[in-house]
């Protein structure tokens, strides 16, 4: 028998589960179909247990360096079965989280791999939901009002870096290593391509990154890029820009996998004893029953308006499946874009250079707003400045005084055209400068914001000032 709702949401990830919720909040009668575990890719591969090995490999560098701090202990080691019991009890409980969260809301959940319908007997439009069970049972039928996709995505690969789960391996794979390699080389050298060589870094690994384009982190700032990749030298990882990975060149044998690049008009050899694919994320439009609408797909991902409606009005997508910044927390905000839409909240659109991007590594990179390329491809007249974190006392007491806060703002209106950061909790300090986006706020205001002393904060206080020429401990 078909159930009826107003919304039906494809996919529990991230953006879906928030987009339920608020549906639920609005009153609507709401259930979200998903073929694996609610939480989806940021909950069990991704965001969070990969911050959860990231901490667990930070602690271990930081003990290793106890003495730097007056600490002296014999024979610090890990135990990397404990590290990942570790990791799997934080998603555990977040987990439950949101299947808490989803009785609370009184939103139907079904366990299955969902399909959309065309016009058929249960609805003349096209939106019907067949869901096929995970325990073999006849498909469930939902004739939901409306739609939203939220799918997610999937790592991408290269030809001839055929997935093996042993020797090459993606994200998903490396997340559930039961040991780690004494070598590994990383193709990509993007946000999790760098979290990946930080995290192997810290525990020991020998790690070499190999990326196509002229630097690593290729879409933040270029100084953010410099300042990596000296920090990552200076960790021992072996960083290879300009780097293109020539096909059928694979090869895997005694316990090693090898790769050929062409590195500038020469060809270089990579061994080790993994290899992890990290070259972006492909959105999950495959088999979901897409050819049955009118939805278009553009570059591999559905194309959508600027309320996240598809071709079809009563249909929306949100996340990873519509390309764009594949992070967890604009799917959030997508998702309640598209719930308020449809229920006829009149939501203002997203301002995607008003959202934060983070990079976990050790050191941490955040960023809004436009990079300096960008500030004068567009021809805007500017001020650009840096402030050192070696010049904050709480860096200095943290341990972590590598890094710097860059401040861009238009020479012209005095608006905030940029924040790039580089160094210590910088991921945390990063929304202090999304407030000020989000309100307009000047460098000047942002300056004469009193910062608490001794903390991190003070960074982004003097480096609004010292835009202006006016920084006091430079």
């Amino acid at each position: 028998m078909a159930q009826e709702y107003d919304l039906v949401v494809l996919g529990g990830g991230t953006g879906g589960y928030v987009a339920a919720i608020r549906a639920s909040q609005l009153g609507l009668k709401t259930a979200i179909v998903e073929a694996e575990k609610l939480g989806g890719t940021c909950l069990h591969k991704g965001c969070i247990p990969s911050k959860s090995l990231l901490r667990s490999a930070e602690v271990y560098a930081t003990l290793k360096d106890g003495e730097e701090y007056g600490i002296v202990a014999q024979d610090i080691g890990y135990d990397f079965s404990k590290v990942q019991e570790r990791k799997q009890n934080i998603v555990n409980q977040l987990h439950q989280g949101v299947q808490y969260l989803m009785k609370q809301g009184k939103i139907d959940v079904y366990e299955g791999f969902g399909r959309i319908l065309g016009p058929s007997i249960f609805s003349p439009t096209a939106g019907s939901i067949s869901v096929e069970k995970n325990n073999g049972e006849e498909n469930d039928i939902l004739v939901p009002k409306n739609v939203i996709i939220a799918t997610g995505s999937k790592p991408r690969t290269l030809p001839g870096l055929e997935i093996d789960g042993e020797y090459t391996l993606t994200s998903d794979e490396a997340l559930e290593l039961t040991s780690l390699p004494s070598s590994v080389v990383i193709v990509g050298g993007g946000v999790i391509g760098i979290e990946w060589a930080s995290l192997f870094s810290d525990f020991g690994v020998k790690v070499t990154v190999v990326e196509y384009a002229d630097r690593i982190l290729p879409l933040e700032d270029e100084a953010i890029s410099k300042e990596m990749t000296r920090l990552l030298k200076k960790k021992k990882v072996k960083v290879v820009t300009k780097a293109k990975v020539l096909p059928d060149t694979l090869t895997k044998e005694e316990g090693k996998v090898t790769i050929k690049a062409e590195t500038k008009n020469k060809e270089e050899t990579f061994e080790a004893d993994k290899l992890l694919v990290s070259v972006g994320r492909r959105p999950n439009v495959d088999n979901i029953g897409l050819q049955n609408t009118d939805i278009k797909v553009d570059h591999g991902a559905i194309a959508v308006n600027e309320y996240m409606q598809t071709a079809e009005s009563h249909i929306y997508a949100i996340g990873d499946v519509v390309g764009g910044l594949q992070l967890a927390h604009v799917a959030s905000h997508e998702g309640i874009l598209a719930v308020e839409h449809l229920a006829n909240q009149n939501p203002d659109p997203i301002n995607y250079e008003h959202i934060a991007k983070c990079t976990y590594s050790r050191p941490e990179v955040a960023s809004i707003g436009l990079t300096e390329a960008q500030v004068k491809d567009r021809g805007y007249e500017y001020e650009a400045a840096t402030f050192s974190f070696k010049a904050i006392g709480k860096a200095l007491v943290f341990g972590e005084k590598d890094g710097f806060v860059k401040v861009i703002k238009d020479k012209t209106t005095e608006d905030l055209l940029g924040v790039h950061m580089i160094g210590p909790h910088v991921t945390d300090l990063i929304s202090e400068a999304s407030l000020a986006m989000v309100l307009d706020a000047t460098p000047w205001e942002i300056a004469h914001a009193v910062h608490p002393h001794p903390t991190l904060s003070e960074v982004i206080g003097e480096a609004a000032l010292a835009v202006d020429g006016k920084a006091i401990h430079s």
